[in-house]
């Protein structure tokens, strides 16, 4: 039996992140990573990139987080109950290949940083 979450589930989480992130921006508050780290985050830059791309500015999001898109294609992950592919081996791969691009991307931003 699969544990999934129902339709009302996943519209209260997903209305619940982007209160909390809305919340998070509205006020201002800095990244948590980078203040107990000290180095930028793995994602430090998104929020920066979607404000540009909400402005249609695409070479704008990509200069600023160049995986942008990698979100909404998590989010489509998440509303499919990770059923991208009909082999679980292959969504595996699908989730490891995405984590494997931002961690080469977070290590370069390190390098320069």
């Amino acid at each position: 039996m699969k544990n999934t979450l129902g339709k009302k589930e996943k519209i209260f989480v997903t209305l619940g992140l982007l209160a909390v992130l809305g919340i998070w921006y509205a006020c201002k508050l800095p990244c948590l990573f980078q203040a107990i780290f000290q180095i930028p985050c793995p994602t430090c830059g998104m929020t920066r990139a979607y404000l540009a791309l909400f402005r249609l500015d695409i070479r704008g999001a990509f200069s600023h987080h160049s995986l942008f898109w990698v979100i909404p294609i998590l989010y489509l992950f998440f509303l499919t109950d990770g059923n991208f592919f009909k082999k679980k081996a292959q969504n595996l791969l699908f989730l490891i290949a995405l984590l494997a691009f931002f961690l080469i991307r977070w290590f370069c931003l390190l390098i320069s940083f």
